[in-house]
């Protein structure tokens, strides 16, 4: 199995998982989308992340003690456009306003056969106020179903978005060898272009007539390497021990990144994967754009780096094997290989 869409067909989307909502017409969050006010919503505090300078000469140590202590930093001089990604989250407003995908009754991925955690289905208890979808390669085929006379800027502007993130991506990946001092000879796929494992997730999260009660993303890790992530509006939150839950402050021109469940395994938890959510905060609609980054599906992961008599903590597993393990078991998946 040697691709990330060719996993996702796997553990495909149920239909009746699928719960419609009109967002735009709903003056009352239904029950089917409230949450317990006991969650936590309410915390406003702001995290003081880390923001990194990738012009930095010590960028290496920098990214390295960022994903020890917090699993979650902010990017400068990243060498992406911010025009590019304002066209990118302006591409995503347009998909999920168009007539077509209002006639669908739901907004949910075309391209990767399923999102876990989109907005529509059901894996947590209750339903998230979140609309979305991921990119898997080219959006050449449906985007030409949905605008067959202006499809074409809508492809070029998301090809030239994941070539950029990936580009970005690459770089962070090296870094973060060079810190846990691995030789990019145990990485081989790494660099060369269309080999990993990638996806462009489009995220919406409508305005919402009582924020208190419900909830964007419910509390997850990743299953990627990392994420990076474009947002404007706050509204992202992590959970660090000893602090608790705090906003991810965005800044103007920086990207977030934060670890996922395959870097914690490849670290061999040295970079913990981070708990984060998104929480209703603000009386308008939010957009944000996440990049996930992965080896190919079929590439073998072990914990690298490892001191002289230090034990590996998980076992030997693919990449494809431990997304088929996300997917069932979500938050139990990373204990399910721990030796």
């Amino acid at each position: 199995m040697s691709t990330l869409s060719e996993v996702y067909t796997q553990y495909p989307l149920k239909v009746d998982d699928i719960i419609p909502l009109d967002f735009d017409s709903v003056v009352t969050v239904p029950d089917s989308h409230a949450w317990p006010i006991s969650d936590g919503f309410e915390s406003n505090d702001w995290l003081s992340i880390p923001t990194i300078d990738l012009k930095d000469p010590d960028t290496a140590k920098l990214i390295g003690h960022a994903c020890e202590t917090w699993g979650v930093f902010q990017v400068v001089n990243h060498d992406i456009p911010l025009n590019l990604l304002d066209e990118v989250e302006a591409g995503s407003s347009a998909f999920l306003s168009s007539d077509y995908t209002k006639a669908q009754g739901l907004k949910v991925s075309w391209w990767s056969h399923r999102i876990r955690l989109s907005s529509n289905i059901v894996v947590f208890q209750q339903v998230m106020w979140h609309e979305g979808f991921t990119i898997i390669g080219s959006p050449l085929d449906h985007a030409r179903e949905l605008w067959p006379n202006d499809y074409q800027k809508f492809c070029d502007i998301m090809v030239d978005g994941q070539k950029k993130m990936e580009e970005l991506a690459i770089t962070i990946m090296h870094n973060i060898l060079e810190y846990l001092a691995v030789s990019e000879e145990e990485m081989k796929w790494l660099g060369s272009p269309g080999v990993a494992s990638t996806a462009l997730q489009l995220n919406s999260y409508p305005l919402c007539p009582d924020p208190n009660r419900a909830i964007g993303l419910a509390p997850h890790t990743d299953t990627s390497l990392f994420t990076i992530l474009h947002q404007r509006i706050s509204g992202l939150q992590i959970f660090k021990e000893g602090v608790g839950w705090g906003l991810v402050q965005p800044v103007t021109g920086a990207l977030v990144v934060n670890v996922g469940d395959l870097l914690h395994i490849l670290s061999n938890a040295r970079f913990p994967s981070v708990v984060h959510r998104v929480v209703m905060k603000e009386a308008k609609q939010r957009f944000s754009v996440a990049f996930f980054y992965s080896p190919p599906a079929d590439f073998n992961l072990d914990p690298l780096g490892l001191s002289f008599g230090q034990i590996p903590l998980y076992r030997s597993v693919t990449v494809a094997e431990y997304v088929g393990r996300k997917a069932k078991d979500l938050e139990k998946a990373l204990a399910s290989i721990r030796i």
